[in-house]
């Protein structure tokens, strides 16, 4: 084991076991910070992740929020319309009730 030691090193000098024990620590703490740098590169990462997250939330949030004002102002719209016929064809309207109401009725009725 000496002999391997000796290769590695490069040196003719005997090898104590606390030259060894020190190569050891030396070994330990250069694990210890390349574990540090991957949880830190893992963290940056990581909130990098959620940032590009949230900006997705937030324009599928005002996306959502434009196609219900669409969708408000276009049944408004509708409600509009169908004021209209009803003050301006008021039979026309009121036979169109009738026969949705008899259709509905009957549909109901029917098992």
């Amino acid at each position: 084991m000496a002999s391997a030691i000796k290769k590695i090193g490069g040196t003719d000098e005997n090898v104590t076991s606390g030259d060894l024990a020190a190569q050891m620590e030396v070994l330990r703490n250069d694990v210890s910070a390349l574990t540090q740098i991957i949880t830190d590169l893992g963290k940056a990462k990581g909130d990098d992740a959620v940032a590009v997250a949230k900006a997705k939330a937030d324009a599928l949030r005002e996306k959502a929020t434009d196609t219900a004002d669409h969708a408000r102002v276009q049944a408004m719209e509708l409600q509009d319309q169908a004021n209209d016929f009803i003050q301006k064809q008021p039979a026309t309207a009121l036979g169109i009730a009738a026969g949705i109401g008899f259709l509905v009725g009957f549909m109901g009725s029917r098992k």
